[in-house]
């Protein structure tokens, strides 16, 4: 039985909303993404790991600091010193612009580092472990000038480039499969979007906006587990072989709120592979919305706030007022109530409209008799009567307006 640790989109230099840690003089959020890695490393050492796949996106940029790549490597060195194979597929966020310059992780591989592979084409490493031999197939991040020439997609649709693209995701897999051996265990890591994966916005894969592998590429049963990084969303694709992204060890932003972060760890032999994911205590993101329109809108507010766990939180705040309470709004004490959370990112207030406006001295009302707020080429409408303007000027004025309204649609 061969144990394996899985985890992908490191993304080491994340700086949001963070803030100058006066003891290191480096981001505090960096400080967020290197205690996920200590945890992960000191997991391996303590849990009898006999093989350490990352499936790509070591930094967040293409060019990290010195500062950024050291850090990295005293983690991977301390794996490698317990003799723990560590296997660093090349992402997009690893790769350069130009084909000519090397990756943010080839250093590894230049430099010739004993218990390291660093794959940034596709192609098949066997590998020794404590456990036993396992052939590990790359698939890194690649593009579409790398997977077809200009003569193959030139004058042909979106759709045509697409299909042309998974047919040679297939044959790049099939040809690596039929070169496995069929008595050791097998695994594909990959750096991609896969069709079906979900964002962690939650939006479905589109095709056209980047390239695509076929699910069938990653559901061959030529494989015991498939590793897939580049999608932050923890999610399982398929289950024989299990087909599971790990998703990244800590939060970004927002978008990633209610998100669990971690890493996966594969118990796998020859047909079968068992897997267990690990949650990692990442920083806390939580927004709170609040209604606040009464004649007392900080009571409101700050009553709100109390039922929100905020210790060591990132924290907005979304304040639904009206113009009326809206000047009694005291961003001040909502910060100061806020005092546990790790950083107030922002608190906002959306001012609701009002429903009458007071035109030519009298109320005009903003709503439909069905209590619908009016489109606003009526409210045009109304406004212009109130304001007494001349019908055939208004009707000019109308008409331009619908055409600007129609071009902004």
């Amino acid at each position: 039985m061969i144990r394996v640790l899985h985890f992908a989109d490191l993304h080491l230099g994340v700086e949001n909303y963070g803030r100058l840690d006066p003891k290191t003089g480096l981001s505090t959020r960096l400080g967020d993404f290197l205690r996920a890695f200590d945890t992960l490393v000191e997991y391996a050492l303590k849990n009898d790991i006999h093989l350490v796949l990352f499936a790509g996106d070591a930094y967040k940029g293409r060019k990290p600091s010195p500062t950024l790549q050291r850090e990295f490597a005293k983690r991977i060195r301390r794996l490698t010193e317990a003799r723990i194979p560590v296997f660093l597929l090349v992402g997009n966020h690893d790769m350069p612009r130009a084909t000519s310059r090397a990756t943010s992780v080839e250093i590894f591989d230049t430099l010739a580092i004993r218990n390291v592979w660093v794959r940034g084409v596709p192609g098949t490493e066997v590998i020794e472990t404590k456990g036993g031999p396992v052939q590990v197939v790359a698939l890194p991040w690649v593009n579409r000038g790398w997977l077809l020439s200009k003569e193959e997609y030139v004058g042909k649709s979106l759709l045509e480039i697409d299909s042309l693209i998974a047919e040679k995701w297939e044959r790049i897999v099939e040809n690596e499969v039929e070169h496995l051996d069929q008595k050791i265990p097998a695994l594909l890591v990959a750096h991609g979007t896969v069709f079906g994966a979900v964002y962690g916005s939650e939006r479905s894969v589109i095709l056209g906006q980047e390239i695509v592998i076929p699910r069938s590429a990653v559901t061959n049963p030529g494989f015991d587990y498939v590793a897939l990084g580049h999608i932050h969303k923890h999610q399982v694709l398929n289950e024989n072989p299990p087909v599971v992204y790990a998703g990244s060890m800590e939060r970004v932003d927002f978008g990633e709120e209610g998100e669990e972060k971690g890493f996966v760890v594969v118990e796998m032999e020859k047909g079968q592979a068992r897997w267990q994911f690990i949650p990692l205590e990442a920083r806390p993101f939580v927004t709170i919305n609040v209604e606040a329109k009464g004649a007392d809108p900080m009571s409101q507010i700050l009553g709100a706030l109390s039922h929100f766990e905020v210790k060591e939180a990132i924290v907005r705040v979304l304040i639904s007022t009206t113009t009326e309470a809206a000047p009694l709004i005291k961003e001040k004490e909502v910060r100061k109530s806020l005092g546990e959370a790790f950083l107030v990112a922002t608190i906002s207030k959306d001012v609701e409209r009002a429903s009458r406006l007071r035109l030519g001295g009298r109320w005009v009302s903003l709503r439909d008799r069905g209590g619908e707020e009016m489109p606003p080429q009526e409210m045009l409408e109304r406004y212009l009567e109130a304001k007494r303007v001349p019908p055939e000027r208004a009707r000019v004025l109308l008409a331009h307006a619908k055409k600007i309204i129609e071009d902004l649609a």
